[in-house]
């Protein structure tokens, strides 16, 4: 059913309980699975990849996100990660829709009905827009 999986990652416990199912979902399907990290200048809090060359980023990233790869070679996946530049919705549905995935897995933070009115988020926006299925875990 499924043979290309995305999950959307950013270091979070959010993304990494995200992580969790599109591990399972790749190991039972034998689906490839792609994460993708989405580097935000404008709302780094940290600014911490601003001043880093393009080609030490990805290192810089990998070792931010190694517990997640952790998850996956725990169910026996290799996760290629995908790097993206912008801010964080439209950035991963133009990527998502562009490479033709079978299912997208987003976490969510369970804001209530007045702070995503009020804030908006990422997995709402994501999953009104996006072309494929999208999981999102809570």
């Amino acid at each position: 059913m499924y043979k290309k999986i995305l999950v959307a990652v950013d270091g979070s416990d959010h993304s990494k309980r995200a992580a969790e199912h599109a591990a399972d979902l790749a190991a039972s399907t034998g689906a490839a699975a792609d994460m993708l990290y989405v580097v935000d200048y404008d709302r780094s809090r940290e600014k911490e990849f601003e001043s880093v060359p393009k080609d030490e980023l990805e290192g810089k990233i990998t070792d931010r996100l190694d517990h997640i790869f952790e998850v996956f070679r725990e169910k026996g996946v290799g996760p290629a990660l995908k790097i993206q530049y912008g801010e964080p919705g439209p950035t991963i549905v133009k990527f998502c829709n562009a490479e033709d995935y079978d299912i997208l897995i987003v976490g969510s933070r369970g804001l209530n009905a007045f702070q995503e009115m009020v804030l908006g988020s990422v997995s709402h926006k994501v999953a009104k827009r996006v072309d494929c299925p999208v999981l999102l875990v809570k």
